[in-house]
């Protein structure tokens, strides 16, 4: 073979072999002007490039014993994107596929730089495609690795990237995850992962990131994406131009409403993109204090930070109302002389010009006086802003009786008012027959210790079918504690658990409050079914169920009580429990004892505890009364404690669900309710509306009588729905009385 024949076969073995580097790989360079060009053979002189200017060290590689990211093996030629053309001859700039502006890709690197790569505007960063270099405020800077194609996808240097923008990058070896912090915001970018996280939100990158010879990799778009940046792409001078947003921010709040005469405040915030601190401020527009005139004012904010960059201005436009009008307190009375027991009838016609909403508050209003005599009666309203009003009038009272106090209240109280009668007589009244039924509820009552002194299980049970909770706990910890039920499917099969009704109170440290709350809830819980729903436990799964009574901590003193219908298709083994409130329950729950009862209130399991009481003989012509509670006429339900193995006994019947009919209540007749046992508060329900007992403070001895129902002059059948209210004291009676005459 002669000298030229072995020329021309050592010149193709160098293109082919030119040919094969990938875009990406070490060897890259950009053809710089020490290059000579022998025929189509590039021979270089070697190049001193200067180092990047990241301050930050390179990703950890494999080193032995430590806990770093793998590196990849580098990706392969045919992993280019095959749209990608590579030209052997180095003298001619390669050609590109174009690139879509989502998603850019990569094509083999320009042989020059051109002017306009070093022209960027100072918001500019400019990657150039295939290379390794990077355009700032004219300055060119080199990444550590080149921009690369990698199964289509775009990557870049993370490290080159985060120094240009002026972010924060740190690794962290124990979860082998870049992390990059801009501003509040916080990046997690894991090796070989397609997943990153921003500020906890999981995302998906196009491709996984990777690192090669000690350099993180990611996908443009991701990055770009992560950091807020927008980009486009130039196919003609081979380059990605993103466009950066270094500006600090600047805004501020105002009042909802502001009036004319009143003083303005003027809250601002401001940021910087990049945590530069912020320096100065300029306000423009008219901003003022306070705004003389109603009207429309243009107002605009501005920051600048130590960097010397001032923020856009931020503007707003302020709506000045009108100064505020007062309310107007007024009212008519429809007489101005009265005589004692008569009643009074109040037109209120208190208002606000501006159409502000008012709070009315009245100083001795009475439906009717029982002292001959002047009597004055004020109103006063306050609006929104404060402004108060007040208005009085006074009528007189002549010394003629129309009505007794007691006889008035029984004519014309309304439901849940109180007024006093001799307590003593009560025991003497006919006590009324009924129908005694009951439905299969099971109550579980969990109330002793009522005190709890240390973590532990207060109540253990298994039920099937209906079950009713009884739940009142005071914590006496000495930290924050919380009452948690857990339901537990120990069968073979899933079963299904529905929450019907459940009435929750607390935390408080009024025990009778938090028990009337409680009732009160679980009633309208019953009218509206807001906390119905069905949840469906695997066999062996534990949840925490009736999570009102977990949702705040307890502090110590402080109580919880609630009541709740439940209904199971198969067994649930249920555990109430009371523990430190920042420990988890599930996992806590197999450390813990079961607590004693504490000798004075009562736990217990017990069948029936729903009481149908049916009364069919006609009431209300002569006093009777219906006495629950009392352990004689209504006894106590009989049950067991599970934990302690022994007999229990109801006491007070608390957590029983009585549902009381009268068939026939006379015309004219009055259904009171008289505590018996102590003080009591706490609603009933009267023919699907709640009645308070009472509606105001409590009733505190025998004497006192809480109006329930007035039948009025055609009589007809009552539903009373009534359970007892923790913290409360029984047992009580319901009254039926006949009305007075009316005059």
């Amino acid at each position: 073979m002669d000298l030229k024949k072995l020329t021309l076969v050592a010149v193709l073995a160098v293109s082919q072999a030119a040919s094969a580097v990938p875009a990406f790989a070490e060897a890259v360079n950009n053809t710089p002007s020490n290059t000579t060009v022998i025929g189509t053979v590039v021979s270089a002189a070697p190049e001193v490039m200067p180092e990047s200017t990241d301050p930050l060290p390179p990703l950890p590689t494999e080193t032995p014993g430590g806990v770093v990211s793998p590196t990849p093996t580098p990706i392969p030629a045919e992993t280019v994107d095959p749209t990608t053309t590579v030209e052997p001859t180095a003298t001619i700039e390669p050609t590109a596929t174009p690139l879509p502006t989502a998603t850019p890709g990569v094509t083999t690197e320009p042989t020059t730089t051109t002017d306009g790569a070093r022209a960027a505007a100072s918001n500019q960063l400019i990657l150039m495609m295939n290379s390794n270099k990077m355009y700032q405020n004219g300055q060119e800077y080199l990444a550590n690795q080149p921009m690369a194609v990698k199964n289509g996808v775009s990557y870049v240097s993370i490290r080159a990237m985060v120094e240009r923008v002026g972010v924060k990058y740190v690794y962290d070896y124990k979860t082998k995850e870049t992390i990059v912090t801009k501003g509040s915001d916080v990046m997690r970018f894991k090796t070989d992962s397609k997943v990153y996280t921003v500020n906890g939100e999981k995302k998906t990158m196009k491709g996984p990131a990777y690192q090669y010879k000690g350099t993180f990799m990611v996908p443009l778009t991701s990055i770009t994406g992560a950091l807020g940046i927008p980009y486009t792409v130039d196919n003609v001078q081979k380059r990605v131009i993103l466009t950066l947003n270094n500006k600090p921010k600047a805004s501020f709040t105002v009042p909802t409403e502001i009036y004319a005469g009143e003083p303005v405040t003027f809250v601002t915030s401001s940021s910087s993109p990049n945590g530069v601190a912020i320096v100065d401020e300029s306000w423009g527009g008219n901003k003022q204090d306070i705004y003389d005139q109603p009207g429309y004012y243009v107002v605009t904010y501005s920051v600048m930070d130590a960097n010397q960059q001032w923020s856009d201005p931020y503007s707003m436009t302020i709506t000045v109302l009108k100064p505020n009008t007062p309310p107007v307190a007024n009212f008519t009375t429809d007489k101005d002389s009265y005589k004692m027991g008569e009643m009074i009838t109040y037109t209120d016609l208190s208002n606000d010009p501006d159409g502000d909403e008012i709070t009315v508050t009245w100083t001795n209003k009475a439906e009717a006086f029982f002292t001959p005599g002047p009597a004055t009666i004020a109103v006063q309203v306050k609006d929104s802003h404060a402004a108060i009003s007040t208005f009085e009038k006074t009528v007189n009272i002549s010394d003629e009786i129309l009505y007794s106090k007691e006889d008035f209240n029984r004519l014309f109280a309304s439901p849940g008012s109180v007024f006093s009668i001799d307590g003593s007589m009560v025991p003497t009244w006919q006590q009324v027959a009924y129908n005694l039924s009951s439905e299969p509820y099971k109550l579980i009552r969990s109330n002793s210790p009522e005190t709890v002194y240390t973590e532990g299980v207060t109540y253990r049970e298994t039920s099937l079918g209906k079950t009713r909770f009884l739940i009142h706990h005071k914590n006496n910890l000495n930290i924050k504690a919380k009452v948690y039920v857990i339901a537990t499917n120990n069968n073979l099969y899933p079963t299904t658990l529905t929450t019907e009704y459940v009435g929750f109170a607390g935390p408080s440290t009024y025990p009778e409050g938090t028990g009337k709350m409680s009732v009160e809830r679980y009633w309208k819980s019953m009218l509206t079914n807001e906390h119905y729903k069905t949840i469906v436990l695997q066999p062996g799964e534990s949840v925490s169920i009736l999570t009102d009574l977990n949702q705040i901590a307890m502090k110590p003193s402080e109580i919880v009580s609630l009541q709740a219908d439940l209904f199971s298709d198969y067994p649930i083994d249920y555990n109430v429990m009371l523990i430190d409130a920042n420990k988890d329950p599930l996992t806590t729950l197999p450390t813990l004892p079961v607590l004693d009862q504490d000798g004075v209130h009562n736990r217990g399991t017990y069948e029936d505890s729903t009481r149908i009481i049916t009364v069919t003989d006609e009431v209300g012509k002569t006093p009777a009364k219906l006495l629950l509670g009392d352990n004689s006429s209504d006894k106590n339900l009989a049950g067991v404690d599970p934990m302690a193995g022994t007999e229990a006994s109801n006491a007070g019947n608390f957590g029983v669900l009585y549902k009381i009919r009268f068939e026939n209540v006379a015309p004219n007749s009055l259904i009171t309710f008289n505590p018996r046992g102590g003080n009591y508060m706490g609603p009933v329900m009267v023919n699907n509306q709640i009645v308070h007992m009472p509606s105001v403070g409590s009733l505190a001895n025998a004497d006192m009588n809480s109006v329930v129902y007035r039948s009025g002059e055609y009589g007809g059948s009552v539903e009373i729905l009534f359970t007892a209210a923790s913290g409360s004291n029984l047992p009580v009676n319901f009254l039926i009385t006949p009305l007075p005459a009316k005059k």
